[in-house]
């Protein structure tokens, strides 16, 4: 048997990976104040623009793109994109269209990627939203999230892991969370943990308290329970490996019938 390799040091005190993942980096934010928004898709030009301005320098850069409405806030997102950019500094959002719902409403997939130093260590960020935006003709006015994840990895090669997390899952219902290595372990010593990410924590993109346990196997694997209402639940993990350390978050929709679970 290969001899254990020992696990890297342990996590910096500040903006850990945790918390840097835990950063929500397209439009999903909390509901702001404001009428109804009228249920019709941003047009072509519209969300070129959209993506123009996340990636501006300018810090109001989306105050004439955006307004208050169902499932989005404007300044709160605009304070979000601020954190973020402090933080990864080169971080770029692409917009592309996304699959069609069932009802035939077009969807946006929003994704962003950025690097950072820290300490002699590169953090890269890879993030994944899949949104359906409305629009009033002028602004975007409303969205729902239907998918939305997050990974955030470093070391000199990237750890390669799969998300074994269900998008939707019905009220009540135990469903897996799992996170597993790629790549066998080969004799490496590898620690992990899991826990949930309440609204307030999201609000105030605080870090939350992940306990450790050493992995016996090829990742983590966790049985949970779904709430009985109607929502989402979103979950952090962090795996710990000698070659680097791995931090994801992942958002599940939870939905009262089946037909729900495809939107």
């Amino acid at each position: 048997m290969a001899p254990s390799r020992p696990l890297p040091a342990p996590l910096p005190p500040v903006r850990t990976p945790q918390r840097l993942a835990a950063c929500l980096v397209g439009l999903a934010v909390a509901a702001g104040a404001g009428g109804p928004a009228v249920a019709a898709p941003p047009s072509a030009a519209q969300l070129q623009a959209l993506e123009s301005a996340l990636n501006s320098s300018s810090d109001t850069a989306l105050a004439g793109l955006l307004q208050a409405g169902p499932g989005l806030d404007p300044a709160q997102l605009e304070n979000r994109r601020r954190l973020l950019r402090q933080q990864f500094p080169d971080a770029r959002w692409q917009l592309s269209s996304g699959t069609q719902l069932r009802d035939g409403q077009p969807t946006v997939t929003l994704r962003v990627e950025g690097t950072r130093r820290q300490g002699g260590t590169t953090y890269r960020l890879e993030a994944e939203q899949l949104l359906a935006l409305q629009s009033d003709g002028t602004r975007i006015n409303g969205q729902t999230v239907l998918r939305e994840k997050s990974l955030l990895r470093t070391g000199e090669k990237p750890l390669p892991v799969s998300l074994l997390i269900p998008d939707a899952v019905l009220t009540g219902q135990r469903y897996d969370v799992d996170v597993i290595f790629d790549e066998p372990l080969d004799g490496a010593l590898a620690a992990g943990g899991i826990t949930a990410i309440t609204p307030q924590q999201q609000a105030a993109m605080a870090s939350p308290s992940l306990e450790l346990g050493a992995l016996g196997g090829g990742g983590l694997f966790k049985i949970v329970q779904a709430p009985l209402s109607p929502g989402s639940q979103t979950w952090a993990v962090l795996l710990v490996h000698p070659d680097g350390i791995v931090s994801a978050t992942k958002r599940v929709r939870v939905v009262a019938d089946r037909k729900s679970l495809e939107p």
